[in-house]
């Protein structure tokens, strides 16, 4: 039985250690995205006629 509790408190150890780390890596700008916005541009245009199409679909109704 003594062996559940020293298995639970390594666990909880080993959550808290990846935690601390997934914390310190949102800091540091590990999941920024850098490659999204040099694609975008190339992908506007076609995201500008979308809207224009909603907005002239709402303006007749």
């Amino acid at each position: 039985m003594s062996v559940i509790y020293i298995l639970l408190a390594i666990s909880i150890l080993v959550a808290v250690c990846f935690f601390i780390a997934f914390i310190i890596a949102v800091k540091k700008g590990q999941y920024d995205d850098s490659y999204t916005p040099s694609v975008r541009i190339l992908f506007e245009d076609e995201l500008v006629k979308e809207n224009s199409k909603k907005t002239v679909l709402t303006k007749k109704d």
